[in-house]
């Protein structure tokens, strides 16, 4: 399977229809590229900004630790963002706050492995 755009698009949608919790999912390259995003409500430019922070937490994430970080989360009070990451892809996630993390974080991995290999 490639990499195209629509397979991106899907594998975003699924992670967003197949969770009560996750309410907006972004796939991103290894620099914070979008490549896809669901749940944002069409609004592309919210989208890139979302990809932009999650990038900037996973950089600093890595800064903060001795080896690169492969999954992130953060709980605010009004939500939590998780972040999963390969050496291809990164997925970012916004959940509600009583997400149960074992699970988001297991929907976050199955959609890497199911990422095609390159864009």
């Amino acid at each position: 399977m490639i990499a195209t755009p629509a397979v991106m698009e899907a594998a975003a949608e699924r992670l967003v229809e197949g969770s009560v919790d996750i309410r907006v999912a972004l796939l991103m390259d290894p620099a914070g590229g979008l490549l896809a995003a669901a749940g944002s409500n069409d609004d592309r430019e919210a989208a890139r900004e979302l990809a932009a922070l999650g990038h900037e937490l996973v950089v600093a994430a890595d800064r903060a630790a001795p080896e690169p970080t492969v999954h992130i989360e953060v709980q605010t009070g009004r939500g939590t963002v998780f972040a999963v990451r390969d050496a291809r892809w990164t997925v970012v996630c916004v959940a509600g706050r009583l997400a149960l993390s074992s699970l988001v974080l297991y929907d976050l991995r199955q959609a890497l492995l199911e990422l095609p290999a390159a864009a």
